[in-house]
């Protein structure tokens, strides 16, 4: 059977591994990464990250061949390989902690207000354009599963005012943003009101995944791409970012009623 591109490395991974006589455990320590996230690199159950491949070619002196490699992935497959690593792990999460300074996140997103959001960019076509809103919606199938995350959401007052779309097209993702917090157990929105000041979110957008072994994976977007952030440091950087966030928000009935106040205004 032949083998794809993604199956290719992790074997090479695996080889890299058991040609030294390393155990998963004894070479996760070589590595600055535990002997569980090495498994499940090697199982194929989590994806091997740039930061990942670079330490191994560090260790190993490869000259940075597994960081070549990993790059190449993003040449044969139709999504980047920074935004595949991602799906994986929004896709495993148990709970993502999530901020918007300027969108509405992703996962909460309108067919409208995504084809909207993609629209802006006028560098890809309508086909492209439609394809892309097909995907995020299939993403959004995660939320209507029988064992779902727990999502919560953190968004500035100044995106449930932003014209995405136009007046019917926000009127219909407040509406939407309003009965998600209110009839998903598991999905919870709360708003950062216009009258707060300077605050830590003006930093940027970011999403923090806690994965079934309670380990951390953050996200940071952009839109030339996405960053993927695994260091410890960073982590707890953006933990810490979002504490603050979450300290400026609404209650989840205050925000609630902000944005179905919003919603009715968009006529």
């Amino acid at each position: 059977m032949t083998m794809t591109a993604a199956e290719i490395l992790l074997d090479e991974l695996r080889h890299a591994r058991a040609s030294r006589g390393l155990s998963q455990d004894d070479f996760g320590k070589l590595i600055s990464y535990s002997g569980t996230h090495v498994s499940a690199v090697e199982t194929g159950s989590r994806p091997p990250t740039g930061d990942y491949a670079a330490a191994i070619d560090r260790a190993l002196k490869t000259g940075g061949v597994f960081a070549r490699l990993l790059d190449r992935l993003s040449d044969l497959d139709a999504a980047p390989l920074w935004l595949r690593e991602w799906i994986t792990y929004e896709q495993q999460a148990r709970t993502l902690r999530w901020y918007e300074v300027a969108w509405v996140p992703g996962l909460l997103q309108t067919e409208a207000y995504a084809r909207a959001v993609f629209g802006s960019d006028g560098r890809i076509s309508a086909e492209e354009v439609a394809t892309r809103v097909a995907k995020r919606l299939a993403r959004q199938q995660i939320l209507a599963s029988d064992d779902p995350p727990h999502l919560v959401a953190v968004l500035d007052d100044a995106v449930l005012r932003r014209p995405v779309g136009g007046p019917a097209v926000m009127r219909e993702q407040l509406f939407h943003l309003a009965q998600l917090s209110q009839h998903r157990r598991r999905v919870r929105i709360h708003v950062v009101p216009r009258g707060v000041g300077a605050y830590a979110g003006l930093d940027g957008p970011f999403v923090v995944a806690t994965l079934a072994d309670l380990v951390d994976v953050g996200y940071l977007d952009n839109r030339l791409r996405g960053q993927v952030v695994e260091r410890a440091a960073e982590l707890a950087a953006l933990r810490e970012q979002w504490e603050a966030i979450l300290a400026e928000a609404l209650t989840l009935q205050q925000s609630a009623e902000l944005i179905t106040e919003v919603a009715k205004s968009w006529t």
